[in-house]
């Protein structure tokens, strides 16, 4: 199908009041979902890479996807007849203080398409050029940011985690300076647009905003739309929405959070700026910005520059932001509740229901059949500990655990997931060997198969994940015209619980020249 037989759809559009005011100028937007905004042309437009795999899903051939029209419309040169491009008005807490308006400052929704496999997806360009929302910014997007986008929705999507996924990575022939560390060494970078898919792009925000100015009439339609369009299961039958209809939803927002916060612990994943404007109401991870992946185990971990003196949002918090991010929510959707109590009891019940999740998940991912209690509590709370005794890689420690035979020689096992062999002391070896029983013990008492459990293991804790240096290499290239790394990424990013042998040198522990390299160790909001 080509792009121009798409079935488009314009359920946003149609059910949602727009902003009145045609001038694509930054300023305050009143009683309005969205504004009306067209993509800003660029000079030289190209194709960096294709998510091909997900086209077909959405539709597209092959041969529509290799045309000049694609390029053009996925850059924002050309805009397709019978769309109309908006970009997105919601509001946010950042950083745990309240910033009034945000919005689609850099992004700029093409078009809704209802699809055979995937049913309503919207097409959104990221770095297409200025909104209404742009504040002092541009609107544009650099080549590194998107790199990272691109590669690491797809990373999460075949991880298993709810995510906006991606379409395509393109230049613009264009530059704009960049101050990368906010530290004065502004340069210029090259310019790119991600076009990221999604069947809702509405945050917490979105529903926050109305709410804060008092225009409860838009932020009932907002909760209403999602409702319908989100979540239709909770649809009331006979059109009336009450109290009951909205507590169910808050609950399926809340549920759906959890999971995804849940999810990135798993796997290692630390978002890195979770305020309330990049936190989606369907439970996706949205918003690739200073995001990085755990090497050493460490809980206090923040890939973000911005964060590094508080630590909101490091690895270990992100599900105390969570519900202090679905509070906000709460506070925002009260006055259709009426009451505190109801949504005070859903927020009480969201920690117990995370609990109960990462219960299941940690034991899961020691190979368990399933979670025993307060002693599987404790070794799960032992194994923290030792990891953080000593620094020891996330990824690789679990996938060595599956395959560790009882009483061999615990430090030479686990060795490639140490990063100082300096640490490695007597008395942790000891730590080591007294946790290792404990856990030998515990899969003694389910009796399972070393074969089964290690299976089991492979499918929860990946071999391969999106590290922070790798991602950097692929960057390094790509500023330098080479795009192979990225395409390598992508593909060995497809399986990432298989052992795919030839890609073996992917899988070993952060070199020592990237810890404390820029992209890497640590990362800025700049893009």
């Amino acid at each position: 199908m080509s792009l121009q037989n798409l079935e488009f759809s314009h359920r946003l559009i149609d059910q949602l009041p727009a902003d009145p005011i045609s001038e694509n100028s930054c300023r305050s937007v009143e009683n309005a979902a969205y504004s009306w905004v067209t993509p800003t042309a660029t000079s030289n437009p190209s194709l960096v890479n294709l998510n091909e795999t997900f086209a077909s899903e959405l539709g597209l051939s092959a041969e529509d996807c290799a045309s000049q029209l694609f390029v053009n419309v996925m850059t924002g040169n050309e805009v397709l007849e019978q769309t109309s491009p908006y970009a997105l008005c919601y509001g946010g807490h950042q950083f745990g203080q309240w910033a009034g308006q945000l919005g689609d400052g850099r992004a700029i929704n093409l078009v809704e398409i209802n699809t055979e496999k995937l049913g309503y997806q919207t097409l959104q360009l990221k770095g297409a050029g200025k909104t209404p929302y742009s504040r002092r910014g541009d609107g544009l997007a650099v080549l590194r940011s998107s790199i990272r986008e691109y590669l690491c929705s797809e990373a999460m999507f075949n991880l298993g985690i709810s995510t906006t996924r991606v379409l395509s990575l393109c230049l613009t022939g264009d530059q704009v300076i960049r101050d990368k560390m906010y530290d004065g060494n502004a340069s210029l970078e090259p310019c790119a647009v991600v076009c990221r898919v999604s069947s809702s792009f509405l945050r917490f925000g979105s529903i926050q905003l109305p709410a804060s100015r008092g225009d409860e009439a838009l932020m009932t339609q907002l909760v209403q739309y999602s409702i319908n369009n989100d979540y239709p299961e909770l649809k009331p039958e006979n059109g009336n929405f009450d109290i009951e209809t909205y507590l169910n939803w808050f609950k399926a927002v809340c549920d759906k959070t959890s999971t995804m916060i849940v999810q990135w612990m798993r796997v290692g994943f630390v978002h890195g700026v979770m305020n309330t404007d990049n936190m989606s109401l369907i439970g996706e991870t949205i918003d690739y910005g200073p995001y990085g992946w755990i090497d050493d185990f460490d809980l206090g971990w923040t890939p973000n520059t911005t964060d590094e003196g508080q630590k909101r949002y490091r690895f270990g918090g992100q599900f105390q932001v969570s519900q202090w991010n679905l509070f906000q929510l709460a506070n925002a959707i009260f006055p259709l509740i009426g009451e505190a109590e109801p949504l005070q009891s859903i927020m009480s019940d969201y920690a117990i229901h995370y609990e109960n999740k990462w219960q299941t998940m940690m034991s899961e991912k020691l190979g368990f059949k399933d979670y025993q209690g307060s002693s599987d509590q404790d070794l799960f709370k032992a194994l923290e500990q030792l990891l953080e005794t000593v620094e020891t890689d996330m990824t690789l420690f679990y996938r060595l655990l599956a395959t560790y035979q009882p009483n061999s020689d615990a430090l030479a096992h686990f060795t490639d997931c140490y990063y100082l062999a300096g640490q490695l002391t007597a008395k942790y070896e000891q730590q080591l060997d007294t946790w290792l029983q404990r856990y030998q013990a515990r899969l003694s008492f389910d009796g399972l198969a070393a074969s089964i459990r290690q299976t089991n293991m492979n499918k929860v804790n990946p071999k391969y994940v999106l590290r922070n240096y790798l991602a950097q290499q692929a960057i390094d290239l790509a500023e330098d015209g080479d795009f192979s790394e990225i395409e390598t990424l992508k593909v060995l990013l497809e399986n990432p619980y298989d052992e795919q042998p030839e890609y073996e040198n992917y899988a070993q522990q952060r070199p020592d020249w990237a810890r404390n390299k820029v992209g890497c160790s640590m990362l800025s909001c700049s893009s």
